[in-house]
């Protein structure tokens, strides 16, 4: 048997002739998935194949002048000119070499998004920092956009989310034992798809029904009732970015009605004191009470209250959607997650404690064992300068400038090159108006891509990548349970190459084959990388095949773990001998790091801060924008599919508004509307429901960026409207969640969408 992983699952490949259209093999999802996604049947399908890159391609400004003297407005608007792979590469490598020779390899971005193969060495990110590390090294990015504020912030408060991530709760648990599940966010099934290594099984639908057959209550604090498929939960509408407040709010009901758990917090956490002080109103500030809640947040005092009550009563699980710490102020939510599961004492409890995700990625409390893989060496990186991730538009708009993070001041690169491998900013990056004009600055601009996205339209030169099916390569997520040998199913289309082979050419031409390569063809990584991984496996009761017999059989399951997982159990049973890896060893309810960078937009302990942009602050006529993950992509990867076309309306992303709003505007569903404020606008589609709260409307991200001349967005992409400012001066995530918007409409004649055509080329 065939088989090919992927983002959102694992394919098993028809090869017979009747399995076979147009070439590309048929994928069926795996049997003993009874929940498997839609989203990567699609793969190969002709309208995705429209969009491919065919050949290496430069463009015709950059062919004629050279690198530099880029104005605004030319990268995305010139002719592409189609050239052969040795002009190609002999154009990047000259580039590559001018700007270590004359400038350093400070001034080279080696971007690249996690997101860009299921494959373990076909993973952009980890081609392009190898060959960059063999030639001495690039300016890095920490973090990620999902999870910006939370990576920098966890490790001072109770460890790296990566670990969290590994450790939480499986779904059996829950099942078995949780009597309340209170989630801030919802649990979006639809984000449950994916798994950056693919997915073998999906848990989401099957945990929340094994979870309802038991009787567990549900209650979502959330703008939006349908982010949790639960008929019978209480939706409690909320204002964005207003969460922290009711989470302080409910530990004020639990201190002050001695209702909290004075043992655990005394023996496992540190600062309770301090943050008793500020939800008391003794440090000076107002009383965290529920009325005060109420006033910030919408949420009625009477609920808060009488839910803290029923939390203190039940054997509760806090769960936290990712999207409340990419907004202003992101840390908080966080913080005060992990404080209030604290003061109700249930941290390492079965079914207890908190959950900082479900809903976000399928192997969050899925049974399968953390497991070891195979993974590229990137080598090491010899250049100090970095930036979080979601700072790139500030870093090329303000070379020499200064920042904060992580209670320290940095300075921003002079970027001279880019080199981008998987992954597409002007889908990422919010404020996609002030991202094009950074992207004039760099002198040359280099993109291995697979499709036309709005990333390659707006390179200098473009290399055009293999898929998955193309090439071969090993599947692996760490808690996903399987290994998957993902044997080339149809040749490259036209002139693709894989990553590896187009970054060996390069490498030919620089100098540093044997340091790239080492040696090894594609086949040859693949066994070395597996081989590395089955010696740190045979260390466990789950000994792997050899690689030959892995290749022929194609899957490799590996079983579930015999007992299931309750994070941070360890810890509750002995905190001195599974101490954290915190400063103090406990969980930091007040951080005196944290505390002693003194910093004005994140203090020692979980407070309240008002957002940069939000309904308590708003214009009569503003409303919050949301931007969610969408249902029928991962972010924008497969956006010209049938599946993904599906979802729009006339080929346009729809945004969900609230009947009264609607209403009140003379908005009938499916009508083209136009959001817009100070830093862009966007059409969209009106999708009128009442699942949203009044004051909110939801456009969800990935419809590939299509600006038209004036900068207005006319596919559907919120980002060309999000706010680009830092979390806070300590994390420096992305705000994209903080936005508010003006919507006007009826728009009779809104513009024709274009995202989906190729580019203008010419052949040399």
């Amino acid at each position: 048997m065939r088989y090919t992983s992927t983002h959102w699952g694992i394919y098993q490949l028809g090869v017979d002739a009747g399995d076979a259209a147009d070439g590309v093999p048929h994928a069926r999802p795996l049997a003993e998935d009874d929940d498997p996604s839609e989203i990567g049947l699609g793969l190969g399908e002709p309208d995705l194949e429209a969009l491919r890159i065919r050949h290496p391609a430069v463009r015709e400004g950059w062919l004629e002048h050279g690198p530099g003297g880029t104005a605004p407005g030319q990268r995305g608007s010139e002719r592409m000119v189609e050239v052969d792979w040795d002009t190609a590469l002999d154009l990047a490598a000259r580039d590559i070499d001018r700007v270590r020779r004359d400038h350093g390899n400070r001034a080279i971005f080696a971007g690249s998004y996690g997101w860009s193969s299921a494959g373990r060495f076909h993973h952009g990110q980890s081609q392009v920092h190898r060959f960059m590390n063999c030639l001495g090294g690039y300016v890095r990015h920490v973090n990620t956009y999902s999870l910006g504020a939370a990576h920098a912030l966890m490790p001072y408060i109770i460890g790296p989310m990566k670990d969290l991530m590994a450790d939480h709760t499986t779904w059996e648990v829950m099942a078995g034992h949780t009597d309340l599940f209170v989630s801030f966010g919802g649990v979006p099934r639809k984000n449950t798809q994916v798994s950056p290594g693919g997915v073998r099984q999906h848990f989401t639908r099957g945990g929340l029904s094994d979870m309802r057959a038991r009787g567990t209550k549900f209650v979502n604090f959330s703008p939006v009732r349908d982010n949790l498929e639960v008929p019978e939960a209480e939706w409690i509408q909320i204002r964005p970015n207003t969460d922290t407040a009711v989470m302080l709010a409910l530990a004020h009901v639990l201190v002050t009605e001695n209702r909290h758990d004075r043992a655990f917090l005394d023996r496992h956490c540190t600062g309770f004191a301090q943050v008793e002080a500020y939800l008391t109103g003794q440090a000076g500030t107002p009383p965290c009470t529920p009325d005060w809640a109420e006033a910030i947040s919408g949420v009625p005092a009477a609920r808060i209250t009488s839910l803290a009550r029923e939390m203190a009563g039940s054997r509760t699980m806090i769960n936290m959607a990712w999207s409340l710490q990419r907004a202003s102020h992101g840390e908080q939510p966080c913080w005060m997650l992990v404080t209030l599961a604290a003061i109700l004492g249930q941290i390492g409890l079965p079914g207890g404690g908190f959950g900082f995700g479900y809903g976000t990625t399928n192997a969050l409390g899925s049974p399968f064992p953390r497991t070891v893989g195979p993974t590229l060496d990137q080598g090491r990186n010899p250049v100090e300068d970095f930036i979080p991730v979601a700072r790139i538009a500030d870093m090329l708009l303000a070379p020499g400038g200064t920042f904060a993070y992580g209670g320290e001041t940095h300075r921003y690169p002079n970027i001279r090159l880019v080199h981008w491998v998987g992954g597409n900013p002007f889908h990422h990056h919010q404020d996609l108006n002030r991202l094009e004009r950074g992207w004039a600055r760099p002198e040359t601009i280099i993109v291995n891509e697979q499709y036309w996205t709005p990333t390659a339209r707006r390179a200098d030169i473009v290399f055009p990548a293999s898929t998955a099916l193309e090439r071969n390569d090993i599947g692996f997520a760490t808690r996903e349970g399987h290994y998957v040998a993902m044997r080339q199913a149809v040749p490259p289309i036209a002139g693709a190459r894989s990553d590896y082979e187009i970054f060996c050419g390069l490498a030919a031409r620089l100098g540093i084959t044997e340091a790239f390569t080492e040696g090894r063809d594609e086949v040859a990584w693949l066994r070395h990388m597996y081989e590395e991984a089955r010696g740190a496996m045979a260390q466990t009761e789950r000994p792997l095949p050899d690689f030959d017999r892995f290749w022929e059989q194609g899957l490799v399951q590996i079983p579930r773990e015999p007992k299931p997982t309750v994070m941070l159990q360890a810890f509750r049973a002995d905190p001195e001998g599974h101490a954290l890896p915190t400063p103090s060893g406990r969980i930091e309810l007040f951080c005196e790091k944290i505390a002693g960078f003194a910093l004005p937009d994140c203090k020692g302990h979980a407070c309240w801060l008002a957002p940069a942009e939000w309904l308590g602050a708003a214009a009569e006529d503003e409303l919050h924008l949301l931007s969610d993950q969408p249902a029928r992509r991962l972010h924008s990867q497969l956006d010209a599919s049938a599946h993904s076309r599906a979802g729009k309306v006339d080929g346009r992303e729809p945004v969900m508004i609230n009947a009264a709003d609607a209403a009140a505007r003379g908005i009938a569903d499916g009508d083209v509307v136009m959001l817009s404020n100070t830093r862009g606008a966007v059409y969209a589609a009106a999708q009128v429901s009442r699942d949203i709260m009044p004051g909110v409307v939801k456009l969800s991200t990935g419809a590939w960026y299509d600006p038209d001349g004036d900068g207005r967005d006319r596919h559907g992409n919120p980002n060309a409207v999000t706010l680009d400012r830092g979390t806070s001066s300590l994390t420096q995530g992305s705000s994209a969640q903080t936005c508010l918007v003006r919507l006007s409409g009826p728009v009779n004649a809104a513009p024709a969408v274009r995202a989906h055509e190729v580019p203008a080329l010419r052949r040399l």
